[in-house]
């Protein structure tokens, strides 16, 4: 090869000229796409011609065959290709069909997106939330949320891989180059189509025959006619009775008829009603009285009791609280059936609530008036304990369901009622007495210290001002505390109670056991209360003394009060005077 060093000969001249002249017609732009022709093909390789480049650049056979263009590899073919360098490191130009491939297919996704247009696409696989959709034309891979695969939930979308399908295109990224497409959009719109002209078929007072209730809401129930239309029917529409939630008169796959009330064709909606079917039950409502017993039958039963029909179209609620006598937080699922039918008593009847409330228990004999007529009060049976808590035991008293109240003041009358309480346990044996039957508030009141002797009966022929002996049961720093001959109570003599003279109140004169005479300071029955003195004793002793040796002379040493003889003094003084 010659190299020419002057360029600034004439032929140089015009050879620069001539190339430039041809460059010119040629604009070639890297990252643009041009059209190549395949002028040669090898095992791995195959060259293209493109005008206007100085090389030919070389695609990869197989690059060509996974984009589908095995049957273009012929010679004199053109193929598209993205120009990415026109000359690199090595000198060789670097071109990509399958980028050519891309970018046109995302032109025409662009394309298809403004003009609203659906495109035809196949789902490759499955992926993290949703499918990937391959765009039929290009080749191009697009997402497709899981949510908008179907219109209804899809156990298994298997039959609709490898499917070619039209798709919507709902999203577009051109930064990123991302596209999201929908299939249910394309679903819907043919059935909106469809739902027009089947919604054309109603009007309002058409009668709809077993439909079937498909979902629940706050507002209302769905109901599903023939497969091919879903119906609302309003929460008020759903009967003459007032309901909180569709729940609570419906089940789902229940199959009812309904009454066209509306016809909206704009919004596609038929609104029906169920109650509009039957006369309103409320118009002849006077003809049921309170208190009086009925027949309903059971039409639905939830957590808090259960729904009752007296009539068609006249639903009543029975409470749960209105179920048994005994029986706390008592479920009606385990007392009924649906559709069987019992016996209950209007409690109440609101017209303007449009409300009627039933009870169950009352159709049934009260417990608490059988146990009253069995055992009246000042009755004494046996029992078991059945129940404790901290301050009371729960008696069961024979065969008979009730537990009765036996409060720890009403165990004994010697001991403290929460010491005496602990000894017992349930399963115990204990004889009580009724001590009183309330049936309308459902509580009896037993004792079993009233089954005993009353220890207190030993003060019922002792009076004000008696002496009585006692002993001496234990001492400490507050006084004696003292039991009657003859009696099982214990009784406390304070300290101050013990002596006229203070040197002389020590409770600590005694160490217990000792035998004394003190006299009753107070006694009231009805109140059962009793208090001791020895003090008082020895007042009542000094003034008998007074009165009987009140003329004798002497010192009064030999008497029993030291102060005696003073006394008797200043009364003979006084008697002179």
């Amino acid at each position: 090869m010659e190299i020419y060093k002057d360029l600034g000969n004439s032929a140089s001249k015009e050879f620069e000229k001539m190339l430039n002249s041809q460059l010119s017609k040629i604009k070639i732009e890297e990252g643009k796409i041009i059209e190549g022709k395949i002028n040669k093909i090898t095992e791995k390789f195959v060259f293209i011609y493109v005008e206007g480049l100085k090389s030919e650049p070389v695609l990869d056979v197989n690059e060509l065959n996974s984009l589908g263009l095995k049957d273009k590899v012929k010679i004199g073919e053109t193929i598209p290709v993205l120009l990415e360098k026109i000359e690199d490191k090595n000198g060789e130009v670097i071109v990509s069909a399958s980028k050519a491939q891309k970018i046109k297919g995302w032109d025409k996704l662009v394309e298809a997106f403004e003009k609203d247009e659906p495109i035809n696409g196949r789902i490759q696989s499955k992926c993290k939330g949703g499918c990937i959709v391959e765009h039929i034309d290009t080749g191009s891979l697009m997402f497709l949320p899981g949510s908008q695969i179907s219109d209804k939930p899809l156990k298994d979308i298997t039959p609709l891989i490898g499917e070619v399908q039209k798709f919507k295109l709902i999203k577009l990224d051109k930064i990123r180059g991302n596209a999201c497409v929908s299939r249910r959009e394309i679903i819907s719109s043919f059935k909106k189509e469809d739902k027009a002209k089947i919604i054309s078929k109603y009007k309002v007072g058409d009668i709809i025959k077993n439909a079937e209730v498909k979902g629940f809401s706050s507002f209302g129930c769905f109901f599903n006619v023939n497969g091919e239309l879903d119906v609302l029917v309003h929460l008020q529409e759903l009967s003459y009775s007032r309901v909180d939630h569709p729940e609570q008169v419906l089940e789902i796959g229940q199959k009812s008829d309904l009454k066209v009330i509306s016809v909206d064709k704009d919004k596609l909606q038929v609104g029906c009603s169920i109650k509009q079917l039957s006369p309103d039950p409320f118009e002849h409502i006077d003809n049921y009285k309170l208190n009086e017993i009925y027949k309903a039958k059971i039409t639905k039963i939830t957590d808090f009791g259960a729904f009752c029909e007296l009539e068609p179209g006249l639903v009543t609620l029975l409470h749960s609280s209105e179920l048994s006598w005994l029986k706390k937080n008592v479920s009606a699922k385990k007392m009924f059936k649906l559709r069987q039918e019992i016996d209950v008593m209007i409690q109440e009847i609101d017209k303007d609530k449009r409300r009627v409330a039933v009870s169950y228990r009352l159709t049934q004999e009260n417990p608490y008036e059988t146990f009253s007529k069995k055992f009246p009060v000042g009755s004494i049976s046996e029992g078991e304990v059945v129940g404790k808590n901290e301050y009371a035991l729960f008696v069961k008293i024979e065969e008979l369901e009730i537990e009765t109240f036996l409060h720890c003041n009403d165990l004994t009358y010697l001991n403290n009622g929460e010491q005496e309480l602990e000894k017992y346990n349930k399963g115990d044996k204990i004889k009580v007495k009724i001590l009183e039957i309330k049936s309308s508030e459902q509580k009896i009141r037993v004792g079993h210290k009233q089954t005993q002797v009353d220890p207190f009966d030993f003060f019922n022929d002792k009076k004000k001002n008696q002496t009585i002996t006692v002993k001496v049961m234990s001492v400490d720093n507050k006084g004696l505390v003292v039991r009657p001959q003859g009696c099982e109570m214990d009784f406390q003599i304070k300290k101050s109670a013990i002596a006229i003279n203070a040197a002389d109140s020590r409770p600590s004169r005694w160490t217990g056991g000792e035998k004394l005479d003190c006299a009753i300071q107070e006694l009231d029955i009805n109140k059962r209360k009793v208090i001791l003195s020895i003090k008082l004793l020895e007042e009542l002793e000094k003034e008998e003394a007074l009165k009987k040796f009140g003329t004798t002379e002497g010192t009064g040493k030999s008497l029993p009060f030291s102060s005696l003889a003073e006394d008797l003094k200043k009364k003979e003084e006084n008697n002179k005077d």
